[in-house]
């Protein structure tokens, strides 16, 4: 794999020359001090990628010249984290995080618990910032696919409208909570296949409350055990999204 990863948005599907944007190019030149010659691979967050030589290292507007492309595979499942916001740039870390797994969506959500409220402005401010963290850690990883970051949302008209998905999680600690083993395993038992679209929700400091519990389990979701610890909201995430891939992958 190159050592230089850069985003675009080509003007066409198979282009011969890049031009990379003003924050692009200076991540790459000044930033990562890539040099005339050097090799990038380039890509658009949906899939497509383009090996490239970097031919032209103005700081404003870096040239690629196209050696070849290649469509990556998508995964053959689709994962959304439904998580309550946290305090501090904790949120940053998550989304860092579920773009390194390989999450599809990340929706981004106030409950009772909530502390961190945002209004339009902030909201608006927040999610460039998100977007912006999770195309840093999509070229750190090498994820040719960039999650969705979907507006600041309220918990129970989420809950309401979430409807299309063929399994919706919910992280608990109440007692009766079962193990994702449990209910992937019944799941493929009543539907002879493994889910291709998932939700997991992942609480705030201080967890949802047992109304929005109750709430969330009257709109299909399953409580999920996480095991017997309490684990802090950022950790809970990046478990939750890891042990549901695992076992899609291995499903």
């Amino acid at each position: 794999m190159s050592d230089f990863r850069a985003y675009c948005v080509p003007s066409s599907r198979e282009p011969a020359e890049i031009t990379l944007s003003p924050e692009e190019s200076h991540h790459l030149v000044a930033v990562n001090r890539a040099r005339i010659g050097d090799t990038v691979v380039a890509f658009d967050g949906r899939g497509q990628e383009w090996t490239t030589e970097l031919i032209g290292d103005r700081k404003n507007g870096a040239v690629l010249k196209v050696r070849s492309s290649r469509q990556a595979k998508s995964l053959p499942y689709e994962i959304t984290l439904g998580q309550a916001l946290p305090k501090g740039g904790l949120m940053d870390a998550i989304v860092r995080k579920a773009t390194e797994i390989g999450a599809a969506r990340v929706v981004p959500l106030e409950s009772e618990r909530t502390q961190v409220h945002l209004d339009g402005g902030r909201s608006d401010r927040k999610i460039e910032k998100w977007q912006v963290a999770a195309l840093e850690a999509a070229k750190q990883c090498g994820n040719p696919w960039l999650p969705e970051i979907a507006p600041v949302q309220a918990f129970e008209p989420f809950i309401a409208s979430a409807r299309d998905y063929d399994l919706k999680l919910i992280a608990s600690l109440q007692p009766g909570a079962k193990s994702l083993k449990a209910v992937l395993a019944a799941f493929h038992t009543a539907q002879h296949r493994a889910p291709k679209k998932v939700l997991w929700l992942i609480g705030p400091e201080g967890d949802f409350t047992p109304e929005e519990m109750s709430l969330a389990q009257n709109n299909g979701f399953e409580p999920i055990t996480l095991g017997p610890l309490v684990l802090r909201c950022e950790t809970a995430a990046v478990y939750a999204l890891s042990v549901l891939s695992y076992e899609l992958q291995n499903g």
